[in-house]
């Protein structure tokens, strides 16, 4: 993360929200360069701005449907390096595949709007995301595991196995997982070497992000 704040580009609809998420990353060291109501300023701004991160609403205009998403996976493509923060009302898993190409370069979360009431929770994906983590809301994770049809490499994976993925994907750490599932630290760790020896990797990737990525590409 720069050490002057984050440099963020902001795509909503409704300007109370856009002011409402300008003031939480402002109020955190973070500068909104642009605010913005229609991809085409969005794409507008990022092409005057070079900014290190778009949050970008799901439904824009005109037809209120995947604008925003069309308009972050059109980003990614062009700048690959760009970090993007997806909001969604609903729990949407679509376009998961496009979003999450090019693993090694810039982070992406998918966060349900709820999630921007908890400021600092907000600021940290905000923040984690920017740093190039790949942050899933639990709620999407959720509806991507209920709509699955396990697939390849993930069939090997035991249940427990599988639920340690789905807690990395939600962006926690082994302390954390260890927590949720009430076992060891220890127990964890070994979950995760499981993950890692089963999954096709490659020796030259961060294994913790590519198993996240494997895994939603996989349910998705």
């Amino acid at each position: 993360m720069p050490d002057q704040g984050l440099r963020i580009v902001l795509a909503d609809d409704l300007p109370l929200l856009r002011e409402g998420i300008a003031a939480v990353v402002e109020s955190a060291g973070h500068h909104v360069c642009a605010s913005v109501s229609t991809v085409d300023s969005l794409l507008g701004a990022v092409a005057a701005h070079n900014p290190d991160l778009v949050i970008t609403d799901v439904r824009m205009p005109p037809t209120f449907t995947d604008e925003g998403l069309a308009a972050a996976v059109e980003l990614r493509k062009k700048r690959p390096n760009l970090s993007v923060l997806i909001l969604s009302q609903y729990t949407s898993v679509a376009y998961v595949s496009e979003l999450i190409d090019n693993p090694a370069l810039g982070g992406i979360g998918y966060l349900v709007k709820e999630r921007v009431g908890h400021v600092r929770e907000f600021v940290d994906v905000v923040e984690k995301v920017a740093s190039g983590a790949t942050v899933i809301d639990p709620e999407v994770v959720q509806a991507l595991v209920g709509s699955s049809r396990r697939q390849g490499s993930l069939a090997t994976l035991t249940a427990r196995e599988l639920e340690v993925l789905s807690l990395m994907a939600e962006g926690n750490t082994n302390a954390r997982i260890a927590e949720t599932l009430v076992v060891s630290d220890a127990a964890v760790r070994k979950h995760v070497g499981n993950i890692f020896a089963k999954l096709p990797l490659g020796s030259d990737t961060d294994r913790r992000v590519t198993a996240v990525l494997t895994y939603l590409r996989g349910i998705g």
